[in-house]
C-alpha cells in the first residue's frame, strides 16, 4: 500500500485555488488502497475533500470485482469492491425509499438511473442496465468520498459493468498513468497562475456587485413606476368621483323641476 509524503513537504493552497488543480473537478482514477490513504485536512473538515500530497480530491473512479453485496436497509445497499490493490472498499448505493419512489417518474428505484435494487420476500438483486450484478462481476464506478467509522467509503454516482478483460486492463493502465503523471508530484501554482485566479475572483466580485447595483436600480425604477401609477390612478379616481358628484347634482336638480 503506497503512502503519500507528509503534507508538511508542500503547500496546501487555499480553497479558492482548488479549481485550478488537475484533480478537484475530475473523476480521479484511484485504487482502493490509495483511496484509504487519502488525508483529511483540518481546514476542510466535513467538506468531503481529501488530499493526496496536496492534490484536493472530491470525486474518484474505481474499477474492481464485486466481492460482497449487502442489503443494509431500505435506504442503503453496499457493494464491496476488490481491485487487487491490497485493499477493498465499500461503495454505498442510495436507494429511493417507498414513500418517495414513483415508478412512473423515475427510471430507477435508486439515485443512479441505470441501477435498481430488487428487494422483496425471498428475492434480493442489484441490476445495472437490467443486468444482474453477481459476486465476481467487474464494475467501473464513479463516486464521491466519505468516511464511516474512520474508514473511507464511496457513495456511488455512476456505474458500468466491465465486460471484457481488455476494458479492465485499459482502466488499470489509465489509473497507473494518472498516478504517475499527476499524483506522484505535488501540485504547484506559478505566480502567473495565482494572479490569474485572484484576478478572476476580483472580476467575478466586480460583476456580482455590478449585477446587484443594476438589480437595485431596476427595483428602484419599478417602485417609482408603481408609485407614479398609483398616484395617477388616485388622481384619476378623484377626478372621476368629482365628475360623478357633479352629474349626480345635475340629475337631482333636474328631478326637482
Amino acid at each position: 500500500m503506497s503512502t503519500p509524503r507528509s503534507a508538511r513537504d508542500y503547500r496546501i493552497y487555499p480553497a479558492y485555488c482548488f479549481k485550478a488543480s488537475p484533480t478537484y473537478d475530475t473523476w480521479v482514477k484511484l485504487t482502493a488502497a490509495t483511496i484509504q490513504t487519502l488525508r483529511a485536512e483540518p481546514d476542510f473538515q466535513s467538506q468531503n475533500i481529501y488530499f493526496y500530497l496536496n492534490h484536493p480530491i472530491r470525486f474518484v473512479r474505481i474499477v474492481g470485482v464485486v466481492v460482497a453485496i449487502d442489503d443494509i436497509n431500505v435506504k442503503y445497499t453496499v457493494l464491496t469492491v476488490d481491485d487487487g490493490s491490497g485493499a477493498t472498499i465499500e461503495v454505498k448505493i442510495v436507494r429511493l425509499t417507498p414513500d418517495v419512489y414513483n415508478p412512473v417518474e423515475s427510471p430507477s428505484n435508486t439515485v443512479i438511473e441505470n441501477l435498481d435494487v430488487i428487494s422483496r420476500f425471498g428475492v434480493f438483486e442489484v441490476t445495472v442496465d437490467h443486468q444482474r450484478l453477481d459476486i465476481g462481476t467487474v464494475i467501473k464506478a464513479k463516486c464521491t468520498l466519505s468516511e464511516f467509522r474512520c474508514v473511507k467509503q464511496l457513495e456511488l454516482k455512476r456505474i458500468w459493468v466491465v465486460k471484457t478483460t481488455d476494458e479492465e486492463a485499459k482502466a488499470w493502465t489509465e489509473t497507473a498513468a494518472f498516478k504517475s503523471e499527476v499524483l506522484s508530484k505535488p501540485w504547484r501554482l506559478t505566480s502567473t497562475e495565482h494572479k490569474k485566479i485572484t484576478d478572476d475572483i476580483k472580476m467575478g466580485r466586480k460583476k456580482a456587485q455590478e449585477y446587484e447595483r443594476m438589480k437595485l436600480e431596476h427595483e428602484a425604477r419599478r417602485k417609482e413606476h408603481r408609485k407614479a401609477r398609483e398616484e395617477y390612478l388616485g388622481k384619476r379616481e378623484v377626478r372621476l368621483e368629482s365628475r360623478r358628484r357633479k352629474e349626480e347634482i345635475m340629475m337631482n336638480a333636474g328631478a326637482l323641476v
